[in-house]
């Protein structure tokens, strides 16, 4: 049987701010009990819920040596078992006693290199030997840097492999070398441009970039991406030079989570024989609960997001008068950028009838939004893979899109000639082609409602869940395995 280790800043049930722990949640549960042992290893956040905290069962705890700015700490490890997958704790309350997982840069980069070297520092203890570790992002870059250096001394460690995932190239945990050495005890040799270095800084992503066995990314089309200079973040070189060992997975989600038919979060449920009646039940009663004007012929867009630079807002502040017309109504749901943030504040208070503003993450507000919109709104500047297409697919909601990352792989543009195609997509970073592209989906809705609807059966029949795309990484792990 081989033995993985999944090793995350947040997973979901326990945390959550993004995407990222969506597949830390649900991916570990899709594998084969038969011939794969997969486990998990988060920080010990105080505010993870008190249902959960109360199960938690200690295992040990121990001293650990980190750099000279750091000296000793303390590690503790927790247990629990949740959908027959078991999951590590991390415990130390100066780093993890919070309210977010997330913080200042200088002191996240010093929790996360004190987790990644606590998560391989407990395995011997614990008496879990893993095949593999399986890292995600740069909160878990070091954990390979660790591997294929300090740990080396110890026979335990050897032949162990580690894949690296990127969901997000843009974050990359990075401070002045010095610190980071004094951080973490890695020697300063491994400080160069080929290794750890990126402009002075220590660069924690980086280096699991570097010592990984593997590298995947979240969607193909990122995966090429970020192999250029536009996309690149600076890393586009090694990642190029890492091309043959590199491979782009599109993300699932929980079918049993995001199901219309099912959905316990949402008005009146529905499927794909029933949405052309139920969905209109949906928006009515949103309409009514946000204060819109409660019309269920109007278009309704959803957007649901990271209030950011990335999410193509600014492009949505160029031409939202041009959305929002008498036919059409906006709902946001989402934080972030101050000036995002007070952007739809305004537009909200602007147009109250037309336009909903919720500043928050809600996740039931968030089920009814997928089920009562007509199209999502997704115009990104990059987008690694996107989940919010995915879940509209399902709920009969059909995406508007740039066409970058994972919403080029999973978003095939409506062509009304060749009657094929499950959303609405444009090219190039521009306000004027996405407001061109939204007033056609708008025509295809109120003057093709033949062709809508099947756009949105064909989007309702596709299949992203993690039962399907689990296989591919099940075959990177047993390559690497051998």
């Amino acid at each position: 049987m081989n033995k993985i280790l999944f090793a995350a800043s947040e997973c979901v049930p326990f945390v959550k701010t993004g995407g990222l722990a969506d597949v830390c949640g649900a991916l570990p549960k899709e594998f084969s009990k038969e011939y794969f042992d997969v486990r998990v290893v988060l920080p010990y956040y105080t505010f993870i819920p008190e249902k959960y905290k109360k199960d938690f069962k200690f295992l040990t705890s121990f001293q650990m040596n980190m750099g000279p700015l750091v000296g000793t700490r303390y590690v503790g490890v927790f247990e629990y078992e949740l959908d027959g997958v078991t999951y590590y704790f991390i415990d130390n309350h100066d780093y993890f006693d919070c309210f977010y997982p997330y913080s200042e840069d200088r002191w996240d980069l010093e929790k996360f290199i004190f987790f990644d070297k606590a998560v391989l520092s407990m395995l011997p203890l614990i008496g879990f030997q893993p095949n593999l570790i399986h890292c995600h992002d740069w909160q878990t870059g070091f954990i390979p840097v660790y591997l294929k250096n300090d740990f080396q001394g110890d026979q335990f460690f050897w032949g162990m492999k580690s894949v690296m995932t990127i969901h997000n190239l843009k974050f990359q945990g990075m401070w002045d070398t010095k610190t980071v050495a004094g951080i973490s005890g890695l020697s300063m040799n491994l400080f160069t441009p080929d290794k750890l270095e990126y402009k002075k800084c220590g660069n924690m992503l980086k280096g699991g970039l570097v010592y990984a066995d593997y590298i995947t990314t979240v969607s193909a089309t990122y995966c090429d991406e970020i192999q250029t200079p536009y996309y690149g973040e600076g890393l586009d070189g090694l990642l190029r030079a890492r091309h043959y060992d590199m491979q782009g997975i599109v993300n699932g989600i929980d079918n049993d989570v995001y199901d219309p038919a099912k959905d316990s979060k949402i008005y009146k449920n529905f499927d794909v024989s029933t949405f052309r009646k139920n969905k209109k039940v949906n928006k009515a009663k949103l309409q009514a609960d946000l204060g819109l004007e409660v019309d269920p012929k109007k278009y309704m867009i959803g957007l649901i997001s990271r209030l950011t630079d990335q999410k193509g807002l600014d492009l949505i502040n160029y031409c939202i008068e041009g959305i929002v017309d008498d036919f059409t109504q906006l709902v946001v749901i989402g934080t972030g950028e101050s000036k995002y943030e007070n952007m739809f504040r305004h537009y909200a208070w602007k147009y109250p009838e037309k336009i909903s503003a919720n500043i928050c993450y809600d996740d039931n507000l968030a089920h009814k939004l997928y089920a009562a919109a007509d199209a999502f709104l997704m115009p990104s500047r990059f987008e690694p893979c996107g989940l919010t297409q995915l879940i509209s697919f399902r709920y009969g909601t059909v995406p508007i899109v740039r066409e970058t990352g994972g919403l080029s792989d999973t978003v095939e543009a409506f062509d009304e000639y060749k009657k094929t195609g499950d959303g609405f997509s444009f090219a190039n970073y521009n306000g004027d082609e996405l407001l061109n592209t939204v007033n056609y989906s708008k025509f295809v809705f109120f003057d093709k409602k033949t062709q809508w609807n099947k756009m949105v059966e064909r989007g309702m029949n596709k299949n992203y869940s993690w039962a399907v795309q689990k296989e591919k990484y099940e075959n990177i792990y047993n390559y690497l395995i051998g």
